[in-house]
């Protein structure tokens, strides 16, 4: 069966990852310690889940998540972006903090159910908006004592969006009045505890007119990590004309679909690239660089200010939208979208899409009247037969 069209009253344009849009529902499966097994993946028709209030994932920050994509190509093919790297991360993560970790079948499959039940809330082919997909881990059931509760759920939603920083250049500001990771810490799990202390910090730098903030290795301050909401790449140009990427190697930073996806791309395109310690001084070297992520995309960074030493490197490139990066991250697109040939076998098609009624039941009433002229008509016919024979005879 093939997926639903998609929703002809949604203004596909004005979508946000702020913008709340009432969707059919997501997909919820528990895991029970006592017997070690998940519950069968069900839809729920709300938004809302039942929660102890003295579960470690409300108190301990007990959590993971992820974050994908999901498209819709031409004849309403629909497909999720690299689902096995983000079921992979998210079994990292949950390792991370003592939680059961889904397996990369139950992974998909709670996808796949929560894109199916959503399938017309998936934007039309050509259109910049997509369907993004948030799964969430977490200890739910009552647990005070610092253990593994009794129970656990993973829940599965999504929201149809647009790119989280636009695809405008933006301005860079360095953190450095705090420090996202400590050296063996957290900052490599995607779990909320490494995104929300940022939020009062991204809201000061707005304030000045930053639209991200980039992280620096905490113990030497002299090593880029990441940006705030996404991973962090740069270009530039070797004397003999060769195309080489930037790749900042550290155990503080979150592995990053978007990132790898274009070293792949860049490695296929002949591209060097080169991974390991980046010093922040080293990127006056760079004419581009861009911010990638799932919801961010990849978005040109203009320029990148240290304010503590007035440093500002500016990146020329990404100033003027048309670098190498955004050359390689419409490639990307075009194949999330289905326009070019998807060769690393990147696109997971979603199948399985319920039988949606042909026709609404009569209602109450037309039933009750639907069932009197039957009635009635059996009454006229038995009359009319009855009549029939007396007459016959008489």
């Amino acid at each position: 069966m093939s997926a639903p069209a998609a929703k002809k009253d949604i203004d596909w344009s004005t979508l946000g990852l702020a913008y709340d849009l009432e969707v059919n529902g997501h997909i919820e499966t528990r895991f029970h310690l006592s017997t070690g097994q998940w519950t069968e993946p069900k839809l729920v028709a709300d938004t809302n889940i039942s929660v102890s209030g003295l579960s470690p994932g409300l108190n301990y920050g007990q959590q993971c998540y992820e974050g994908l994509k999901a498209f819709r190509a031409e004849g309403d093919k629909i497909t999720v972006f690299r689902p096995r790297f983000h079921a992979a991360r998210m079994q990292r993560s949950a390792g991370s903090v003592s939680l059961p970790a889904p397996s990369e079948d139950l992974f998909l499959e709670c996808l796949r159910l929560a894109v199916a039940h959503n399938a017309e809330f998936v934007p039309p082919a050509g259109e910049e908006a997509y369907l993004y997909i948030r799964p969430v881990l977490f200890g739910a059931s009552t647990r005070l004592a610092l253990a593994p509760p009794e129970e656990v759920i993973l829940a599965v939603y999504v929201q149809p969006t647009r790119p989280y920083h636009g695809s405008a250049a933006i301005d860079g500001v360095v953190l450095e009045d705090f420090d996202r990771a400590a050296p063996r810490g957290m900052g490599g799990y995607k779990v909320g505890g490494n995104y929300a202390p940022v939020w009062r910090h991204a809201a000061k730098a707005k304030e000045m007119g930053f639209g991200i903030t980039l992280h620096l290795d905490s113990a030497t301050r002299t090593l880029i990590e990441e940006f705030s909401t996404s991973g962090f790449l740069g270009h530039k140009m070797r004397s003999d004309g060769k195309d080489v990427l930037i790749v900042p190697q550290t155990e503080n930073a979150i592995a990053s679909t978007t990132s790898d996806s274009m070293v792949r791309l860049a490695e296929r395109e002949g591209w060097i690239v080169e991974k390991g310690e980046v010093p922040f001084s080293s990127i006056s070297n760079l004419d581009e660089v861009v911010a990638v992520g799932t919801a961010a995309a990849a978005v040109p960074v203009r320029s990148i200010t240290r304010l503590s030493t007035q440093e500002k490197y500016s990146f020329r490139s990404s100033e003027a939208g048309n670098g190498k990066l955004v050359e390689l991250s419409r490639l990307m697109a075009s194949i999330q979208r289905g326009n070019s040939a998807d060769t690393e076998d990147w696109c997971w098609e979603v199948t399985g899409y319920p039988q949606l009624p042909s026709a609404a039941p009569p209602a109450v009433g037309a039933v009750s009247s639907q069932w009197s002229l039957l009635m009635s008509t059996v009454k006229s016919v038995s009359d009319g037969l009855w009549n029939a024979v007396h007459l016959s005879r008489g």
